[in-house]
């Protein structure tokens, strides 16, 4: 898989997640318009903490552990070698992840109070009920990414990218239907049926590979190579989830209605997170993989820049568009229900804070999957829980004069931090790295990104539609938008910005 596959699969790739990620939002919006920053979507956020926090576990670590060692396999021929491990894993992980739902429902008394250890007493019973619904979703997701890093080994990544679409439509159907007879219930019902769709829509694409046998190998000796793996990749994941953990934890103390709030400015700049940088790094790891096992690192240099580089591009001009038209891209979309223009204004406070990680987290992705994909895993990790250590002290730190903007913020500064680390070393593991590329890549983006936000910014100050109807402020909104991506890319154009051509040449190659 050369390069210019490699930008032709991403677009390929982003071109599902588009639809995966518009029906994200037109989940939200159905969120917003129903709930609002109420304290019901609060307790559901909090609710939902320990699935994603064990999803999280499992999913991340594994996935991450068993792309490289069955890509090895392939590279070697070994295809059968490959099926058995892949097969076992599935099967192990299925047994592992219904007892940890059992466990989950069980204990849930116990470990929801350390959550939300700021509700009041009868929203902390709601949030252990709804905690209790949602365990099943565990299942279901994480299978789903075994069975996607197993498609995705073999660059199948059709099947694989609409498990978004999938997930959210099913969520949204449901939570439509059942809103009115179960409230806030039908969103749990929903956010587990939909899990449960992203697993069943990969699934024929998974068996028309051929390769699907009820295996459980326990003496494969792949195992043992993801078992090394699996120990620090283990405690990474269980850092970033102890992140969200500390996050839900601080949060709960504040106003009701600031989780739904951040949770929103979230959403919203995981929009260009998860259209590009998501899509950039799930065509680049088994690249990146396969190139290793062939000791071809020049080749996963000129890869991981290369990813670098087309993340920047699309992160760099996006912070400066989210902080700038924060407002109205917040009244746009979710006003309207019992989403008041209350809820606007405090949401569209906390989006320019939240946007600032969007650059480090973007490029960790690429980063992270560079390094598991050199089998390099202990130091990873350990820049993760770096990161994750910096996150609760700045957040205990800066949470009491800054309330939700500190933890937002403090998240945006741990993953500058954890970026400088994986940069220094992904250097180490490749033996090199191509700096001047990437810096001068980088500095004529962010030169295109200020033209943009100057104009965008005199736009908002002298144009800006103020309180009106939903359609004035979608023309103004897309007109703004229209205007603020034509200027960054003639900017480009002038500056040179070689991952402009790139993209335009896959494109026209796609048409």
């Amino acid at each position: 898989m050369t390069l210019p596959h490699v930008a032709r699969s991403t677009l390929c790739v982003m071109g599902a997640t588009l639809a995966s990620t518009v029906l994200g939002f037109a989940r939200e919006i159905v969120n917003a318009r129903y709930f609002g920053t109420h304290w019901e979507l609060d307790t559901f956020l909090a609710a939902a903490t320990i699935p994603m926090i064990i999803f999280g576990v499992f999913h991340g670590a594994l996935v991450s552990a068993l792309v490289p060692v069955f890509s090895a396999y392939l590279a070697r021929g070994e295809e059968e070698a490959a099926w058995s491990l892949g097969n076992t894993v599935f099967h192990v992980l299925f047994l592992a992840l219904m007892i940890s739902a059992v466990l989950g429902w069980i204990f849930a008394p116990w470990y929801v109070p350390l959550i939300a250890h700021g509700f009041p007493h009868p929203q902390l019973r709601v949030a252990i009920h709804m905690t209790r619904w949602l365990m099943p979703s565990i299942v279901a997701t994480s299978l789903a990414g075994i069975v996607n890093a197993m498609l995705n080994a073999y660059h199948r990544f059709t099947a694989a990218s609409f498990q978004g679409v999938a997930s959210n439509l099913v969520t949204i159907v449901v939570m439509v239907l059942l809103y009115d007879r179960f409230g806030i219930y039908a969103l749990v019902f929903g956010t587990v049926a939909g899990c449960f769709a992203a697993l069943f829509v990969q699934i024929p694409s998974y068996m028309r590979m051929g390769h699907y046998r009820f295996t459980i190998d326990l003496k494969h000796p792949g195992l043992r190579a993801i078992w090394l793996m699996l120990g620090p990749i283990v405690i990474g994941s269980a850092a970033g989830q102890i992140a969200l953990f500390f996050d839900r934890f601080f949060a709960s103390t504040l106003t009701p209605g600031y989780i739904s709030g951040m949770n929103y400015a979230s959403k919203l700049v995981g929009f260009p997170q998860q259209l590009f940088a998501a899509a950039i790094a799930t065509v680049i790891f088994p690249l990146l993989a396969n190139q290793f096992s062939h000791n071809d690192l020049d080749a996963v240099r000129k890869s991981m820049v290369t990813g670098l580089r087309l993340v920047n591009f699309v992160t760099i001009p996006a912070v400066f568009l989210l902080a700038i038209l924060a407002h109205p891209i917040v009244s746009t979309l979710f006003e309207r229900g019992a989403f008041t223009s209350e809820a606007s204004a405090l949401c569209a406070s906390f989006l320019p804070f939240a946007a600032l990680a969007l650059i480090p987290m973007a490029a960790n992705i690429v980063l992270t999957r560079c390094c598991f994909a050199c089998h390099e895993s202990r130091w990873t990790v350990t820049a993760s829980v770096i990161s994750v250590a910096l996150n609760v002290v700045f957040s205990f730190l800066w949470l009491p004069w800054l309330g939700a903007r500190g933890l937002l913020l403090a998240n945006a500064v741990s993953q500058c931090v954890q970026t400088l680390i994986l940069l220094l070393l992904v250097r180490h593991l490749l033996v090199g790295f191509a700096w001047h590329s990437l810096a001068i890549s980088t500095f004529r983006v962010t030169l295109a990104s200020c033209a943009m936000a100057i104009l965008t910014f005199a736009l908002e100050q002298y144009y800006g539609v103020g309180s009106a109807p939903f359609f004035t402020h979608l023309r103004g909104l897309l007109a703004e938008l229209l205007l603020a991506c034509s200027v960054f890319f003639c900017a480009a154009k002038l500056l040179g910005v070689e991952e402009l051509q790139l993209l335009w040449r896959k494109w026209l190659t796609l048409r």
